[in-house]
């Protein structure tokens, strides 16, 4: 036991603080309470930047209305288009990204998100000019609008990049040492996974917690690839590894969390609904799973109404949800 003290916390406080949490959670779930899901802590650790904030944010700033996407995309490239004609026309060019931005941060602490992964990308960097620009810009954003939430930077790469040129790109990033996370998204088919391994070889060495989007609409075997030739530590989506039982067994041992976006899984016909979602089978085989928005201003769904949606539909308990939540708040 940590007894009193200045700078010393006493255990047993700490641990009334847990067991206040997971109580008010579990309540908050059985009463279908929102506001009582926002006020306990939670992480989003799967989060576009520029597509983290809200609908009603965004729209109140535009002076425009803009509804949720009334069905399922058939592809991303659909969702893309969709994101450009009824969201970002409305908030264009640097003043209305940092909009955008800034939403996240707002909904951050309106969430009571304690841990934030934002994804930003090179181009974003570029576009505000420069690595300490772009840094001093995202930081005062954050001291502003969630002061209290522990954002944790991600730099993420496209796919379909050409990985020499960026490479060149990435020696002012990583010695600003800013970023904490490395990733990368778009298109799971744009070129082997094994072209980023010299990226993440630097990134390991810069000391950057490694992960990779895949498994959201590839296979069981790409999970497990990506995992072992870029050594990752974490899973953006990563839900096709329910389709192998040595797999989610194999993520499992060896502690590899899997950062899920059910709203997003559903809206992209990778889960055929909240109550069949694989984010079961994965908890069930003891893979360590957290639940996140990944695109707020498309799909639509806070991480307290995530959870709502995964308890409402079956698929979960109140106390395995709370386990996913204080999942989310440990350290990789």
């Amino acid at each position: 036991m940590i007894l009193g003290g200045k700078g010393r916390i006493h255990v047993s406080v700490v641990e009334h603080s847990v067991g206040s949490d997971r109580q008010a959670f579990i309540e908050a779930l059985k009463n279908d309470s929102l506001p009582g899901l926002q006020a306990v802590p939670k992480s989003d650790w799967h989060n576009h930047a520029g597509r983290g904030g809200t609908m009603a944010y965004i729209g109140e700033w535009a002076k425009v209305v803009i509804e949720p996407p009334a069905r399922p995309f058939a592809s991303l490239h659909e969702m893309q288009n969709w994101y450009t004609v009824n969201v970002k026309r409305h908030c264009p060019g640097k003043q209305g990204y940092l909009k955008r931005v800034e939403a996240a941060f707002v909904q951050a602490r309106e969430d009571r998100i304690a841990k934030l992964a934002l994804n930003f990308g090179i181009d974003e960097i570029e576009a505000l000019g420069g690595m300490e620009s772009f840094m001093q810009t995202m930081d005062d954003l954050q001291r502003r609008h969630a002061p209290d939430t522990d954002f944790r930077p991600e730099l993420s790469l496209d796919r379909a990049c050409d990985v020499e040129q960026v490479g060149t790109r990435l020696y002012e990033i990583f010695a600003a040492q800013w970023f904490r996370s490395i990733d990368v998204c778009h298109d799971e088919l744009a070129q082997p996974i094994s072209a980023f391994k010299p990226i993440y070889r630097a990134a390991h060495a810069a000391g950057l917690v490694c992960k990779v989007h895949v498994g959201e609409f590839g296979t069981a075997d790409d999970v497990m690839e990506a995992v072992e030739v870029l050594e990752l530590q974490e899973v953006h989506h990563g839900v096709a590894a329910a389709g192998s039982p040595q797999i989610m067994n194999w993520l499992a041992r060896h502690a590899i969390r899997l950062h899920v976006c059910p709203t997003s899984n559903v809206m992209l016909g990778v889960a055929e609904s909240y109550g069949k979602h694989p984010i079961r089978k994965l908890y069930d085989h003891g893979v360590p799973v957290t639940v996140n928005t990944d695109d707020l201003l498309i799909f639509n769904q806070s991480v307290s109404q995530e959870y709502r949606n995964l308890y409402t539909s079956g698929l979960m308990t109140p106390e395995e949800l709370d386990d996913i939540r204080r999942i989310g708040l440990e350290e990789a």
